[in-house]
């Protein structure tokens, strides 16, 4: 067991991990700042922290959120080929020229010049999309302009993560090069500026889709924001098995709360038969949801395979499929934030 606190661990809601010589298990060891410093009691701290509801919209509304999800997975991809398409022009002209007797450098320099730049930042992509989108994309007045821009913003940072992989500035696994996004795949669209608000206890404001009704109260959002604690920075919206929700990204100004046991050291040993086993000897059970909707699941696995594709048949058995997936990962998720908030409250 690890028993000591070292300088990364004084930091509240941080955690770190080691694991001992002779093949010994990896030990989570969980400290809170206050323990260190007791002066700090009541310390007020301004942190960037996400409100997520989901909404209930209308048949005209839902196909708005549709259509900019869409517009933002159009963005991504023509960025994309734009890259490879100049990437590729740029290596034919560099050998073309190479086999007419020019020099390496001689080659690439005029390679480069002819092809163009290539757009490796969000800047340089959004240059390229507002010279190009009344030709590519004349129908993008119908969409926020924060549609097209959030998709040219995610093909930056995974060009970004795939560089930083590459160079060693990026810690965990290799991040590969940017693929194309398919229209199945996951629905998103990020809003950065606009009127981006909560109206009320039941309704959120977004730009170019207007007043959306929530199906929960926003009053954890709200009140902090009526209070002048909280200010929002951005919006975004996602689709889930066919539910949506708008999570805001917020700075918030909170006040840090003590713990019952402010001196107290816990380690935490993640298992398979139970969730965690902690070093207090207190065992927390893991929850068990595929079994309980392994049968349902595997029924619908097999009218999907029989389905022929492109049927409304196939299309609804997928839709099912999707639901019993988010209800397993829901019941999952909040198994793991009732452990997380059980271990920093006590």
């Amino acid at each position: 067991m690890v028993g000591h606190r070292d300088a990364f661990a004084r930091f509240t809601g941080q955690s770190t991990s080691k694991r001992p010589s002779g093949g010994a298990r990896r030990v989570l060891v969980l400290t809170r700042f206050c323990a260190v410093t007791p002066h700090c009691d009541n310390l007020n701290m301004a942190v960037h922290q996400a409100f997520r509801f989901e909404l209930d919209p209308s048949a005209t509304t839902r196909s708005a959120l549709c259509s900019h999800a869409g517009a933002s997975r159009f963005a991504y991809n023509w960025g994309l080929a734009l890259l490879k398409d100049r990437l590729e022009a740029r290596q034919v002209l560099e050998v073309l020229a190479m086999r007419q007797g020019a020099l390496a450098g001689e080659a690439r320099a005029w390679a480069a010049e002819t092809t163009g730049p290539v757009p490796w930042t969000l800047y340089s992509l959004r240059r390229e999309w507002n010279k190009a989108k009344d030709e590519i994309a004349p129908w993008w007045r119908e969409n926020s302009k924060e549609a097209y821009s959030s998709g040219l913003d995610a093909l930056a940072r995974a060009l970004r993560g795939y560089f930083d992989s590459r160079g060693g500035a990026r810690a965990g696994a290799p991040v590969g090069f940017p693929s194309f996004k398919n229209k199945g795949g996951r629905q998103s669209c990020r809003f950065g500026t606009g009127v981006i608000r909560v109206v009320d206890d039941r309704h959120v404001r977004l730009p170019r889709l207007g007043v959306i009704r929530t199906k929960e109260h926003t009053t954890a959002l709200s009140d902090q924001v009526v209070a002048g604690r909280a200010r929002v920075l951005s919006a975004t919206v996602k689709a889930e098995a066919g539910r949506w929700f708008v999570s805001f990204g917020c700075e918030v100004e909170r006040h840090d709360s003590l713990a019952t046991y402010r001196d107290a050291i816990v380690g935490v040993d993640l298992g398979v038969h139970h969730l965690a086993a902690l070093s207090t000897g207190e065992l927390v059970e893991s929850p068990r949801p595929v079994s309980r909707y392994a049968r349902r699941m595997a029924r619908l696995n097999r009218e999907l395979a029989r389905a022929q594709k492109g049927s409304k048949r196939r299309v609804r058995t997928k839709a099912k499929l999707a639901r019993c997936h988010a209800r397993v990962a829901n019941v999952r998720r909040d198994a793991l934030h009732k452990l997380t908030t059980h271990l920093a409250i006590t």
